[in-house]
């Protein structure tokens, strides 16, 4: 099976422990050196409708990822790997983080 970046942007993230869904991808991690991709990243969910920036972007790792389908990533990780926190539309305006 083969993919393309944009495609798997589209999917939706789903936890095979509980079935939660996690959010979409939204980027991927790759090694150049060996041409090998090694993370999904998710982004965070937005607080108060995106006015208060969103939490921090999920990465799941390779091999964490069990299953790659048409619609959905099913992933089984330990834990959520926190890598950036965005800015919102009130803490560019106040200064706050």
């Amino acid at each position: 099976m083969t993919c393309r970046v944009a495609e798997l942007r589209r999917k939706e993230v789903i936890s095979v422990k509980d079935g939660t869904r996690i959010g979409a991808v939204s980027d991927v991690e790759m090694d150049l050196t060996n041409a090998r991709l090694t993370a999904i990243l998710v982004n965070g969910r937005p607080r108060l409708f995106g006015l208060l920036g969103h939490e921090e972007d999920i990465v799941i790792r390779w091999p964490d990822i069990q299953v790659i389908g048409d619609d959905t990533v099913l992933v089984n990780y330990q834990e959520r790997i926190h890598v950036r926190r965005r800015r919102g539309l009130l803490s560019f305006l106040f200064g706050e983080e």
